[in-house]
């Protein structure tokens, strides 16, 4: 199964999460976004957990993933012949740091603006992205390699991902001024904040800028840091779970009260959204480690997955341009498609 796969499986997996993230937010419940990153840290604590065990004991995961999946599961396992688990714990620490920071603020972002104006400026962390790769292969001598791997078809389909995510996001602000989204009164909970409320987003494409860059030198073959696919989930997941637990004894100071996040509301919405989460995440990892220069700015592009759910289910309406920038970015992906067909083909 090549990255391409794997990119697009993690697009439609973090593009319904982006959706049930939006339907856990509640309106007048200032701590929403931080419930929502408790959630998040229990999944993903409790899928490292289950991977540490399989790993341990060597176990296949051909019954989860099929035949075809199993090859790439298993090459990994949690230590490294070099490494102890404390030092890999340090050495990823800067991109689950980035990553945690990026996501909580992204959560609390959806509290003020529509996940259609939220998703597209937050995922202009993938240009960024495939921009600072190309310069870490630069600085690395390794940029001549770059231009022999990818074919102008990749190059092509490439830009016209990022200049459609962009151009989506521009879209998307220019919308909402026009529609006085971001200057409407105070007593409108939603958008309160107004021009401040697009902060969330450009925090969240700062924090996640880094972290995804960090994910492609960490799990780069030729000059990464020594720690597999299996390696990164297993790290990542333990870091969130951590500081889901950290945010759930934080709120049980403020509240006075515990927060219970099994109750059926929370399971049907944050509980369904970190389900989608993790599952994009584990696809995420593998199509990174294969491609991270062209798989970053693709599957950064799963906003527009948000976008089209959010009209189809939360009943955001999108214009006429933003239909072209979706359109766009989908002659992108169809592109690095035909083009990764064509090499395996090869």
């Amino acid at each position: 199964m090549s990255w391409f796969i794997f990119a697009l499986i993690c697009m439609l997996g973090w593009g319904f999460a982006d959706l049930f993230y939006k339907k856990s937010n509640i309106d007048g419940d200032r701590y929403s976004h931080l419930k929502t990153a408790v959630w998040v840290g229990l999944m993903m604590g409790f899928v490292s957990f289950i991977l540490t065990v399989l790993t341990l004991f060597k176990q296949p995961l051909t019954g989860v993933f099929g035949e075809g999946f199993m090859n790439y599961v298993t090459a990994e396992t949690l230590f490294t012949p070099d490494s102890s688990f404390l030092d890999s714990a340090v050495k990823y620490l800067p991109a689950s740091m980035g990553y945690i920071i990026s996501m909580v603020v992204g959560y609390a972002g959806m509290r003020y603006l529509e996940v259609s104006i939220v998703s597209p400026v937050q995922n202009a962390s993938g240009a960024l992205t495939a921009i600072s790769m190309l310069i870490f292969f630069f600085v690395t001598g390794r940029i001549s390699s770059f231009w022999d791997e990818y074919s102008v078809m990749d190059v092509v389909g490439t830009c016209l991902i990022i200049a459609g995510v962009i151009a989506l996001a521009i879209v998307e602000q220019q919308l909402a001024k026009a529609e006085g989204k971001l200057n409407v009164p105070k007593e409108e909970r939603k958008y309160r904040y107004g021009a401040l409320a697009l902060l969330f987003p450009i925090i969240y494409c700062i924090f996640d800028t880094i972290g995804t860059t960090a994910d492609g030198i960490i799990l780069d073959g030729e000059s990464g840091l020594g720690l597999g696919e299996i390696d990164v989930l297993i790290l990542y997941g333990y870091t969130f779970f951590i500081a889901g637990l950290f945010i759930w004894i934080f709120l049980w100071i403020k509240n006075k009260k515990a927060y219970n996040p099994f109750r059926k509301a929370e399971i049907k919405t944050r509980g369904v959204a970190s389900v989608f989460e993790q599952f994009g995440q584990i696809f995420y990892v593998y199509a990174m480690a294969d491609n991270p220069v062209i798989a970053a700015p693709m599957i950064a592009s799963y906003c527009i997955v948000s976008a089209v759910l959010s009209r189809i289910f939360l009943k955001e309406k999108l214009k006429l341009l933003q239909y072209v920038c979706i359109t766009v970015v989908v002659i992108g992906i169809l592109l690095l498609g035909v083009a990764e067909g064509i090499a395996e083909a090869a």
